[in-house]
């Protein structure tokens, strides 16, 4: 209970905040790329703390959002399969395909099993010898290290029946495309638990062109934190990456992961849902770990063209250039229980924490 009592000091928060108000000498775009920093900044309120010379924006941080609707249609075709079991995480369920969800592929008959770990799938796959079973895995290098530890050791088990649909994305490739002119951040809280893994060193192409860097941890204090040491950086024209969360991460990350990643996936270009084709940045399993690849296996191609459905704008929530109470569609026809955009299916997706702490005024958690 330790860091929950001091990393959500109501008291400090009101302190930290009147900092902010008495430094912060000229309007700040803040984008927060991470799903779980956009949580914690609207449950608890921090927006309304802040002074309006900071504006903070969501940027494309929740894995589940960024996933394309071919890997998606890839899935649901692999799940109408003979003798296929397809196992995902839970949010993968809800999220709306070309034409259907895995939800809906699972209503149909298919065999959908929702898991809470790569390790829960080899264990469906050990009890299942007769059948194929794949992981449809989805995230950032948070997760991607214990997917290829599960072929890793899916391999040395001999399990001839465990296969990796790979929607797995990297963070250093949509870095670059958050620099894009129109996207106008002054100014990056950037993901703990992902550079806790990769280390500082890909926030390189964001401190060059002169967007200072946080890394920041996922509590209150943390995240205010971050910001008054941007506005900090933004007032001496210093731009550089710093760590809050030190107490988990290191500039180096975890060697030991990365080395994981590299021995089993090599590098390939991918579709981000509403950003586009951003080389180098998807991963799938290579080498001696080849065979475990559903997309070589089942003979499938990914598509990388698409568009969104008519009037959802998920494409520009993800990029920063529009919030979701700027939708048509949000809270009307778009809902956590009925998603028309992405952004609405994830517990980190933008949309749905807009829609559950209506946008960080209607229901604000005290701090």
């Amino acid at each position: 209970m330790r860091y929950i009592t001091e990393f959500r000091d109501g008291k400090l928060a009101s302190s930290i905040a009147e900092t902010i108000k008495k430094e912060s000498r000229r309007p700040a775009r803040i984008m927060e790329f991470c799903g779980g920093h956009t949580i914690s900044l609207l449950k608890y309120g921090i927006p309304d703390i802040l002074p309006e010379t900071i504006e903070m924006v969501a940027g494309p941080g929740c894995p589940v959002c960024v996933t394309s609707k071919s890997e998606i249609d890839a899935a649901i075709e692999l799940a109408g399969k003979p003798d296929m079991i397809l196992a995902t995480f839970g949010d993968m369920i809800r999220v709306p395909g070309t034409n259907a969800s895995l939800r809906e592929a699972k209503a149909r008959g298919s065999d959908v099993r929702i898991v809470y770990s790569p390790d829960d799938a080899v264990e469906i796959a050990r009890q299942n010898r007769d059948k194929k079973i794949v992981f449809f895995a989805v995230g950032f290098e948070t997760t991607a290290p214990v997917t290829a530890a599960s072929i890793r050791f899916a391999k040395s088990s001999g399990m001839d029946n465990y296969f990796v649909l790979s929607a797995h994305k990297t963070t250093p490739g949509i870095l670059g495309a958050l620099l894009a002119d129109e996207v106008r951040v002054d100014g990056f809280v950037c993901p703990g638990h992902v550079t806790a893994i990769t280390g500082t060193d890909m926030y390189k192409v964001l401190t060059d062109a002169g967007k200072p860097c946080v890394v920041s941890g996922f509590e209150p204090l943390d995240i205010i934190t971050s910001i008054l040491m941007l506005v900090r950086q933004l007032n001496a024209d210093s731009a550089k990456t710093e760590i809050e969360y030190s107490r988990v991460t290191k500039n180096e990350g975890n060697v030991t992961a990365q080395k994981i990643m590299e021995n089993v996936f090599s590098p390939i270009d991918a579709l981000w849902r509403g950003i586009g084709v951003i080389p180098g940045s998807g991963l799938k399993p290579d080498g001696r770990y080849e065979r475990f690849d559903a997309c070589r296996e089942f003979g499938l191609k990914i598509k990388t063209d698409e568009t969104e459905t008519k009037g959802c704008i998920c494409d520009r929530i993800l990029r920063g250039l529009e919030k979701p109470t700027d939708c048509k569609l949000f809270k009307t026809v778009c809902t956590p229980e009925e998603p028309v955009g992405a952004c609405m299916v994830s517990d980190e997706g933008s949309c749905s924490v807009y829609y559950r702490f209506s946008a960080g005024r209607d229901a604000v958690a005290a701090l």
